[in-house]
């Protein structure tokens, strides 16, 4: 969209009828089943420096697709997001370091900076698998900030960039989830580590109450929770960090909005709705600095958007 205009908007049930997604093509077909997902998997091989980090990959025509989680989460975020997407683009998923299976390197100055490096790593490692493409990355949560860095410094190697409920610099409309805002408030947050560290059982309580919140129907949130608290419990040390980590960065990005304003790519913005912190707010003023911008608010949908409704963030995502 041009700059200056007003950012196209589809707000469920508001300018287009839910099922009518904006612009997208007809010729998509994403009900897939999940096996063949599970038949076309297969591991890329990921270093960063001395570590190893956990990625995988899945064969398709056109721009490769890759996939960012925020904390405090890993790439099984995606879980029900990938079938639809897989054999329709080169798709890659992966856990940042400190997260999932991704190496856990005691003393790592787990940043949103530094993970500008991990996602560099993990596009190097595909373009050898795949060759140097134009690339679609998709950013969720705190994957916004290093994914919309490595763009802005590779824009001629952006064929799309997607956000998914993320956020980049500081907003007035911009909330804390209250766990986070727990964890990364100065003072407050180094007492609340101190005793999520002596009572592990009060932060398992927190993230079962805090990321519960985030899934929409209840059958998933059962389903999705524990195993995500299972992978997280080796993650605190990363969380804590980002968590510190997370006032000085939104801060910081302040200074780059100008780059925004100039980044000519296409940029696709798909919130779901729900969300009361990463809200539609958030999702109107990326929408306002992106010049080349595309928004879809979805109904039915929280901070999750892509376990809540992944057929909806798949057409986004491919469009």
């Amino acid at each position: 969209m041009a700059s200056g205009r007003a950012p196209a908007v589809t707000p469920d049930g508001a300018a287009q009828p839910p099922d009518r997604p904006h612009r997208l093509p007809m010729y998509v077909q994403i009900d897939r089943p999940e096996d063949i997902m599970e038949q076309v998997i297969e591991q890329l091989d990921v270093r960063r420096d001395s570590h190893h980090m956990y990625a995988e990959f899945a064969p398709g025509p056109g721009a490769p697709v890759v996939l960012m989680h925020g904390f405090p989460d890993s790439l099984h975020l995606y879980d029900r997001l990938l079938p639809h997407l897989t054999g329709h683009r080169p798709v890659v998923r992966f856990d940042f370091l400190g997260w999932g299976r991704s190496d856990k390197p005691v003393g790592y100055p787990y940043t949103a900076t530094n993970q500008v490096g991990d996602i560099s790593a993990v596009i190097n490692a595909l373009d050898e698998k795949v060759g140097r493409n134009p690339l679609v990355l998709v950013a969720h949560d705190a994957s916004g900030p290093p994914a919309i860095d490595w763009a802005l410094a590779n824009a001629d190697r952006i064929s799309a960039l997607v956000l998914l409920n993320t956020y980049y610099h500081w907003t007035p409309a911009l909330r804390r989830p209250p766990a986070i805002a727990l964890y990364s408030t100065p003072g407050v947050g180094d007492v609340a580590r101190r005793l999520a560290i002596r009572w592990p059982e009060l932060n398992h309580r927190l993230y079962l109450w805090q990321v519960g919140r985030f899934i929409q129907d209840p059958a998933i949130r059962e389903e999705y929770v524990p195993p995500l608290y299972r992978e997280f419990e080796s993650s605190i040390p990363a969380f804590f960090r980002l968590n510190q980590d997370l006032l000085p960065t939104v801060i910081n990005r302040r200074r780059r909005l100008p780059q925004l304003r100039q980044f000519r790519r296409p940029v696709r913005i798909a919130f779901g709705i729900r969300d009361r912190d990463l809200n539609p707010r958030v999702a109107l003023q990326f929408a306002e600095l992106f010049p080349q911008s595309q928004l879809q608010l979805i109904d039915q949908a929280g901070h999750y958007v892509q376990v809540d409704q992944p057929k909806r963030v798949a057409e986004t995502i491919l469009a």
